[in-house]
C-alpha cells in the first residue's frame, strides 16, 4: 500500500481528498493536515510515501514546505493539488520536484490519473532499481511512466464497449508520434483488429481522434488515426 499524507487548510476539502484517495486500489489516506507544520511533522516520522499538497496553507506556503522538506533530506514524494494556477508557481514546483501538479477544482478521474501514473512510476522504479544500472530505455521507461492520458468521459460508451479498453486505446494513441492504423493499435494492446477497428471508430465519432487515409498503390486506403488533444 501506498500511505498519502492529505495537506489542505480547509478541513472539508481535505476530507473530501482523502476520500477520493481512499477509493484507488492500492491507496491509503495515512494522516492529514492542516497546516505546514502538522505536515512537516508527519513527514519527520517517515511513514509517508505521498503528500498531497495544497500551496496556500496558515503557516507556510505548500512550496515553502516542499523546501524544507528537501533541506531536512526528506525525498517524500509530492503532488500538489491548488488553486494556484500562475506559471512561477508551476514552475518552482517542477524545480523542487513535484510528480503532479493539479489545479482545482478537479474530478476524481483527474486525481485518480495522477495517482496511477504515481503508482506506474514506482513499480516500474522498482523493476529497474533491481538491475543496479538504468540504461536509456529503463530511463526512458521511468519519466514515462509519468505521463497521465486525459480519458473519454465513461458516459455514453456504446453497448460492448468497456472503460478500461476504451482509456488503453486512448494511452496508446495519445503518446503515439504518428497516426496509427488499426493493425498498429491492436498489435500495441494486444486487442483482435476488429476489436481495435471498432474501439477507433467511436474515439473517432466522438471527436478524440483525426481520421485520415493512406493511399497505396492498389487496395483500399488504410484508415490511420491520431489522438486530438481535448
Amino acid at each position: 500500500m501506498i500511505d498519502v499524507l492529505v495537506v489542505d487548510d480547509d478541513f472539508r476539502v481535505a476530507e473530501i481528498n482523502a476520500k477520493y484517495v481512499g477509493k484507488v486500489p492500492g491507496f491509503r489516506v495515512a494522516a492529514r493536515a492542516h497546516t505546514a507544520a502538522q505536515a512537516l511533522a508527519t513527514v519527520q516520522r517517515g511513514t509517508i510515501d505521498l503528500v498531497l499538497l495544497d500551496h496556500y496553507l496558515p503557516d507556510q506556503t505548500g512550496l515553502e514546505l516542499v523546501h524544507r522538506m528537501r533541506e531536512q533530506g526528506h525525498g517524500t514524494d509530492v503532488i500538489m493539488i491548488t488553486a494556484a494556477g500562475d506559471v512561477t508557481t508551476v514552475q518552482t514546483a517542477m524545480r523542487l520536484g513535484a510528480l503532479h501538479y493539479l489545479v482545482k477544482p478537479f474530478t476524481f478521474a483527474a486525481l485518480r490519473s495522477r495517482l496511477d501514473s504515481y503508482a506506474a512510476l514506482r513499480r516500474t522504479v522498482d523493476r529497474v532499481g533491481g538491475r543496479g544500472i538504468a540504461g536509456q530505455e529503463q530511463v526512458d521507461r521511468i519519466f514515462g511512466a509519468l505521463r497521465t492520458t486525459p480519458a473519454p468521459p465513461s458516459a455514453g460508451l456504446p453497448s460492448g464497449h468497456s472503460e478500461p479498453t476504451t482509456d488503453l486505446i486512448c494511452r496508446v494513441l495519445h503518446h503515439a508520434d504518428h497516426p496509427l492504423s488499426a493493425h498498429e493499435v491492436a498489435a500495441e494492446t494486444g486487442l483482435s483488429r476488429s476489436t481495435a477497428q471498432r474501439y477507433l471508430r467511436h474515439l473517432e465519432q466522438a471527436g478524440r481522434l483525426r481520421l485520415s487515409l493512406k493511399y497505396g498503390d492498389t487496395g483500399r486506403p488504410e484508415h490511420r488515426y491520431a489522438w486530438v488533444a481535448p
